[in-house]
């Protein structure tokens, strides 16, 4: 007999009935579900019984008991730099069994010289560890199981391009490196394995996304906007941004002609804002106009706007070029199996293996529709618990703001509540501050702890 929550995480190979649940109908379910997985790996992750323990939390009773038990986004970053620094590997390894509730000790780690490297040789040991870009400076890691993997691969067939359509192969492109362990190289080829055509998949560059790179190229970035960098380093970034500049623009005109070419085929787009605008400018000095893609191209954009200077309108001229072909929308991030996909009418609704809050900045009290406006929206701080991982605890506090519509209806018909499509980091890029999340020290100085 199926658990409370294999049950939950089953009812997305029936997208229109999984996103046409009423929450109050979900949440006993899911509420058991939550209690299944957190005896099970309370068990397994000493750091989140240490949080249980601090809180006094046994069971989870209700949505309000979850909350002290997310760990904050940092967590997955909270490895001291020195450890990555200086290639320490083996320290790296024990940081990570801190927070994963498989034994990741009894890997091998002699032939590791790097971070690729590490991450290759738990990828081979069955770890499916996924590294973050490291905008920060820091690169987060998150441990999976090859099972967490199958199952986000079945969740992202039904729900990827829900409510639009379901997958039918199409010629693919895809405006990045075909190869790394990031969740968006990862989603790319679950989606080829269900959308692509044997040898009709194309990428902006066979060359792997290597950590490595991110990494240092993100910690000089970090060195450069606190003053302390070293004029040779400053021009040595400046070099190699400049050099891969040219190298990925190269790859970019020719996997845009590519697509304009075939633009009257039902193709599969994947790419970042920044991307697409290339594309419509190289469209315009060929002089193709507006609306000239078949309608049945499936068009994925998202991302990919962070320090780069785009016209105000960078939208509208994507969105006017490609015209009216179909364009799904989904909400998840590296720390999340389940995504979040976009109705008709642009919100974005929630899986049913998918518990999901809004919480104050400090990420210590859940909002609810007592504290949303006339409208019945409120703003706050998304937090989650993904009920479908086994490799590490799925609950987490993000650093993205986001609006929650209360209304009990959808404007798309479906039940409510669900999230707006103006979701933004907590705190901007920039902008000198930091993203606080009030647990988040308690549990670094946890993990520090067990490190020594």
């Amino acid at each position: 007999m199926k658990t409370i929550r294999e049950q939950l995480l089953d009812m997305i190979e029936e997208p229109d009935v999984a996103f046409n649940q009423r929450s109050e109908d979900l949440l006993p379910m899911q509420l058991a579900a939550a209690n299944e997985v957190f005896t099970t790996q309370r068990a397994k992750i000493p750091l989140l019984d240490s949080r249980a323990e601090e809180a006094g939390i046994s069971t989870i009773s209700n949505l309000d008991e979850l909350v002290p038990l997310l760990f904050p986004h940092t967590a997955y970053k909270s490895y001291p730099q020195s450890f990555f620094d200086k290639g320490q590997w083996s320290r790296m390894q024990q940081w990570l069994d801190t927070l994963s509730a498989v034994d990741v000790m009894d890997v091998d780690l002699s032939a590791v010289n790097n971070v690729d490297q590490w991450l290759e040789t738990l990828w081979e040991a069955g770890h499916l560890v996924l590294a973050t870009s490291g905008t920060s400076g820091k690169c987060s890691f998150i441990n999976r199981t090859r099972n967490d993997r199958a199952l986000t691969s079945r969740h992202f067939y039904h729900a990827q391009t829900w409510p639009f359509l379901k997958p039918v192969p199409r010629p693919m492109f895809w405006l990045g490196p075909g190869e790394g362990h990031s969740m968006a190289i990862e989603s790319v080829h679950i989606t080829r394995k269900f959308w692509g055509i044997d040898g009709d998949f194309h990428v902006l560059t066979k060359k792997p996304l290597l950590i490595s790179e991110v990494s240092h190229a993100a910690a000089l970035r970090k060195r450069i906007a606190q003053g302390v960098a070293t004029p040779s380093e400053i021009g040595g970034l400046e070099a190699e941004m400049k050099a891969r500049a040219v190298e990925n623009s190269e790859s970019l005109v020719s996997l845009a002609n590519q697509i304009i070419d075939r633009r009257h085929e039902p193709l599969h787009i994947s790419g970042q804002w920044a991307q697409h605008l290339q594309i419509v400018n190289i469209a315009r000095d060929r002089g193709i106009p507006d609306g000239d893609f078949n309608p049945q191209t499936v068009l994925n954009i998202g991302g990919g706007v962070k320090g780069i200077a785009l016209p105000d309108d960078y939208r509208e001229r994507v969105n006017n070029f490609y015209g009216d072909v179909i364009k799904p929308a989904n909400y998840g991030m590296t720390e999340t199996a389940q995504i979040m996909s976009r109705c008709e009418k642009g919100h974005y609704h929630a899986p049913p293996g998918l518990i999901w809050m809004a919480l104050d900045g400090a990420g210590e009290r859940r909002l609810g529709p007592e504290d949303a406006n006339s409208d019945n929206l409120v703003e706050g701080r998304f937090a989650f618990l993904d009920l479908l991982f086994e490799g590490h605890w799925g609950g987490l506090i993000t650093g993205d703001r986001v609006t929650v519509d209360f209304s009990p209806l959808c404007s798309c018909g479906r039940p409510g509540p669900t999230l707006l499509d103006n979701i933004v980091r907590f705190v901007a890029p920039g902008q000198g501050e930091d993203d606080h999340i009030g647990c988040a020290g308690t549990i670094d100085s946890y993990i520090r702890g067990s490190l020594s």
